[in-house]
């Protein structure tokens, strides 16, 4: 992040060349770093135990709730208290509320020894709600609420089809080729050797490729962010409200309906993370590149991306708190890992370690 925004204030003309070439709305190499850091975590996914997963209602239904229910009212909320009196930054928030993660979650979920296939569910249930439900929502929580509530209202106009197509690619994309590389690798290999060979060879390229993305990100909008310290700080308090509510909350809805602890970590990030892509491509398509509403997008991953990180180890550090999870390190089936900041973890999952 840090070298992001060094470079977009000290290179003159550096983010018009990075914006210069898009995918629906998100510059190239944006979405080139996306596409590489979600890649390995999707083939490192068990498709054959999803399943399993779409079973699950304790984990389905208050998902679906959190992030299509919860999730907007609550950014909406916080919106309008922390920011009565900037109509532009309010409504950008609101848009980041709106847009549900279907991209760096599945990191932030790998880290903390989260349940991959319960994640690829979850990440491509909030897609499709994403494509049926986003238009739906930015008219409601703008428009119509507002207005019933004696407030200033504001219009979005957002099409379907752009949420359609950032979609399929963001999420199609890397999902289809993940999938392709486990078919192929085990009928050809086994799984033995995928596992115990090719994925660790590929996992680090996800680190490599959010690493990328966060430093082009800054790279692009560093000048916006620098030059306006103060109206960043102002967003920025709702924000950190924000995630640490959703992921707080989640996680106790998670242990109160029964799941274990990489079922309710999934549900955590999954509810508190964010499609900033999304939110920062609607702002500019819509209320232009220099709008304040663009800030507040750029704003969104400047705090998402510190929070989360340190969610990650506050999840780890909760994992005690999971009669299930204390119970697998005891059982004999159990599988090492190494958790960040090299802490040995444990995790019981069938096969070989796993490899973060």
């Amino acid at each position: 992040m840090a070298a992001g925004l060094g470079l977009g204030r000290l290179v003159p003309g550096l983010g018009d060349v990075l914006a210069k070439v898009t995918v629906t709305g998100v510059s190239l190499p944006i979405a080139l770093g996306l596409l590489v850091m979600m890649y390995p975590v999707l083939a490192k996914v068990r498709y054959d135990r999803l399943d399993s997963v779409t079973r699950d209602k304790r984990l389905l239904i208050p998902s679906l709730v959190i992030n299509w229910v919860v999730g907007p009212a609550v950014m909406f909320a916080l919106a309008w208290v922390f920011l009565p009196d900037l109509p532009e930054y309010r409504t950008g928030l609101i848009i980041v509320g709106l847009a549900r993660c279907i991209a760096m979650v599945v990191i932030w979920n790998d880290l903390a020894c989260g349940d991959r296939e319960a994640a690829a569910v979850l990440v491509a249930l909030n897609s499709v709600f994403q494509v049926v439900a986003f238009a739906a929502l930015g008219w409601f929580y703008l428009s119509v609420l507002p207005g019933r509530l004696g407030l200033e209202q504001t219009t979005l106009d957002v099409s379907v089809w752009e949420i359609a197509r950032s979609v399929l690619i963001f999420l199609g994309i890397p999902l289809v080729a993940g999938f392709l590389t486990r078919r192929l690798g085990e009928k050809t290999r086994g799984r033995s050797w995928y596992e115990r060979e090719l994925i660790p060879r590929i996992g680090p390229f996800a680190l490599y490729g959010l690493l990328f993305t966060i430093v082009v990100l800054f790279a692009l909008q560093g000048e916006a962010i620098t030059s306006r310290p103060l109206d960043v700080v102002r967003i920025a308090l709702p924000l950190l409200v924000y995630f640490g509510l959703m992921w707080a909350g989640s996680m106790a809805v998670g242990k109160l309906v029964g799941l274990d602890y990489p079922r309710a970590t999934t549900l955590a990030f999954t509810a508190a993370g964010n499609n900033f892509e999304l939110a920062i491509a609607v702002a500019i398509a819509t209320f232009g590149a220099t709008s304040g509403q663009a800030l507040a997008g750029v704003v969104g991953p400047l705090i998402e991306v510190p929070v989360l990180i340190a969610l990650v180890y506050v999840a780890l550090a909760a994992r005690r708190f999971f009669l299930h999870a204390a119970a697998e390190t005891n059982s004999p089936g159990a599988a090492n890992t190494t958790a960040p900041g090299g802490r040995s973890a444990t995790t019981a999952e069938e096969g070989p370690t796993r490899v973060l």
